[in-house]
């Protein structure tokens, strides 16, 4: 688990493999009811999350590589998660907002003026899609946030080492060639920050874990497992939640 303590007012955590239960492929620490696991095994993966963070609930999505906004005010949600939807926003206090990744980013925002959290899963399809600006737009318009305020930090993720595209002259706009490190390989860590940036936050506000997931053994990877076993595998997660008072 890697904890970001420069976010005062809140708490956030990308969590690893390790930790948790479940056998291979799912070993250790799936988060994930969508992969094939055990569900009661994901519940205790998910119960030990929030009791590392010493949060009361957990609130995530079936992610589908979309551009949708979820804003949580507290309703009830059956296993927490929102069909659909590939960012979250909250001002509830002591809720996690949970992104489930295996290779994709998850950027978890803070607002410290406004006292508010996003919380985005983005792949690729995301980053073209631009939900990263989304979410900020969405920030801005439903609790008042100067994006100039926001910290932004990004998950252990697909490094440009492994960012590998082979389509993509026909899958990846223009603009990002100038990330392009390779024949066919870009640095997405580098296009996430552009957006953030592009979306109004400041430089010194983004931080990147810079951990490729496909190289690391302590994350589940999709595209490490595709080689092995046709992409069964589990989903690590990152979460941030606002303090409770």
């Amino acid at each position: 688990m890697i904890s970001l303590n420069q976010f005062k007012g809140c708490s956030l955590a990308f969590f690893d493999r390790h930790g948790g239960q479940g056998r291979a492929p799912y070993a250790d620490r799936n988060i994930s009811f969508g992969v094939g696991d055990d569900e009661e095994v994901v519940r205790k993966n998910r119960e030990s999350v929030q009791e590392a963070l010493g949060i009361d609930f957990l609130v995530s999505a079936r992610q589908v590589h979309g551009d949708k906004i979820f804003c949580y005010t507290g309703e009830s949600l059956e296993n927490g998660e929102i069909e659909g939807v590939d960012a979250l926003l909250t001002q509830k206090r002591g809720v996690g907002l949970m992104i489930q990744q295996a290779d994709c980013q998850a950027v978890l925002f803070h607002d410290p003026v406004k006292h508010a959290i996003a919380a985005v899963h983005c792949g690729w399809r995301g980053s073209v899609n631009g939900i990263i600006g989304k979410t900020v737009a969405r920030m801005r318009d439903d609790f008042g946030s100067n994006p100039a305020d926001l910290l932004a930090a990004v998950s252990p993720s697909l490094g440009p080492c492994c960012g590998e595209f082979i389509n993509w002259e026909k899958e990846l706009p223009g603009q990002f060639s100038k990330f392009q490190v390779g024949d066919s390989h870009f640095d997405f860590w580098r296009i996430t920050k552009m957006q953030l940036q592009e979306s109004g936050l400041k430089e010194s506000a983004v931080t990147i874990a810079g951990i490729c997931t496909v190289c690391s053994r302590d994350y589940f990877s999709y595209r490490r497992s595709r080689r092995k076993n046709g992409g069964f595998t589990g989903r690590n997660c990152s979460v941030i939640a606002l303090d409770k008072k």
